[in-house]
């Protein structure tokens, strides 16, 4: 892997932004995308997206949308006693929550916290059974009242992100990461944008990322209404269940996935043929993924006249947690899918992918 991908990898996966906090995700965003497009364009809400226009007005418009935000938490109270209340932004299982490092981001400041936990000396007989749950867990500043926390500018919906180092696993090929779910989004089309600056491409090109995927796919759907898309193409990291067998949904080092199915999104047919088609002739890795939860293709379909969507991307390890260990191998394959997609996708093509029979 070059040196200047790694370390986006790192600038990406480090940076903290909870769903509706992504604003210091979106500055480093917009900084690295401006140069890479004719055109940016924000909405509302905060999701930010590129455009490289095609000299055809009719030309096709293509839509891949990543999403900026991490789950989190957020400050509900403060107890008397110094420590801080929370509800989960996002979903966390509460069994990986306690003990962990987190930065508190108040109005001006940033410090650290890590989550309460139970020592087993203090667990009484029977009680290691009982499941947790996240508004019992509190977070611990170190404060000694909370008069002291409040004198810190501490106050009730101020968020907490987990505080992670990503780091390059020992055979070269896998790293572990917070955020990949969904930082992987961003550095795809930052890479994509990247290798095809002077190259020509057949359709109006919009790469960018939404917010507030994880708190219900809250971010798409103002992106679709602004921007028009003709196709939507969500790129996510979703959940890997390899640990114990090859045959479970999502397994590293396999290739790219392909989404054929989940609560939200039955896969257009021209569509899912089309991304097979491509990934076959161009020798891409690709699995069959159907999932449990859903992605802001689910929220991009249902829009103005209804928009052919579906969601492309890579499996995770350990995903809403601290740590994510993901597979470059599949990163890359991804990264070729998305990029070949935005080459093959004329008007003739995406008219047959709507409205062919």
């Amino acid at each position: 892997m070059e040196a200047r991908i790694w370390n986006r990898i790192v600038k990406y996966t480090e940076l903290q932004g909870t769903s509706g906090q992504e604003f210091m995700v979106r500055q480093a965003f917009r900084e690295d995308l401006t140069p890479l497009v004719d055109e940016t364009v924000q909405n509302g809400l905060g999701g930010l997206y590129g455009i490289r226009h095609h000299v055809a007005a009719d030309a096709p418009r293509i839509m891949f949308g990543a999403h900026m935000d991490e789950v989190g938490f957020i400050v509900t109270q403060i107890t008397e006693r110094g420590m801080l209340k929370v509800n989960a932004v996002g979903g966390w299982n509460p069994y990986t929550v306690s003990a962990q490092r987190f930065t508190l981001y108040t109005r001006e400041h940033r410090y650290p916290v890590v989550s309460s936990a139970v020592a087993p000396h203090l667990l009484r007989a029977g009680g290691r059974d009982g499941a947790p749950q996240i508004t019992d867990i509190l977070f611990d500043g170190g404060f000694e009242s909370k008069a002291e926390a409040e004198s810190f500018g501490i106050r009730p919906g101020d968020f907490i992100v987990p505080d992670v180092k990503t780091q390059l696993l020992a055979n070269g090929k896998r790293v572990n990461s917070k955020s990949w779910d969904n930082r992987f989004g961003l550095v795809t089309i930052l890479n994509v944008l990247e290798n095809l600056q002077n190259v020509a491409v057949p359709n109006t090109l919009i790469m960018g990322a939404n917010v507030q995927e994880e708190v219900g796919l809250r971010g798409v759907a103002p992106a679709i209404h602004q921007l028009q898309p003709d196709l939507f193409f969500a790129l996510d990291s979703s959940a890997a269940d390899d640990l114990q067998s090859a045959t479970g949904q999502g397994q590293l080092d396999q290739g790219a996935i392909l989404r054929v199915f989940d609560p939200g999104v039955i896969m257009p047919k021209r569509l899912k043929e089309f991304v097979l088609d491509i990934a076959s002739d161009e020798k891409i890795p690709l699995q069959y993924f159907v999932a449990a939860g859903g992605t802001d293709a689910a929220g991009a379909q249902s829009e103005n006249f209804g928009v052919p969507a579906v969601a492309l991307g890579v499996v995770s390890r350990y995903i809403h947690t601290h740590q994510t260990v993901w597979s470059i191998a599949d990163f890359e394959a991804a990264q070729k899918l998305v990029e070949t997609l935005a080459l093959k996708l004329d008007k003739s093509t995406v008219n047959d992918i709507i409205y062919g029979d």
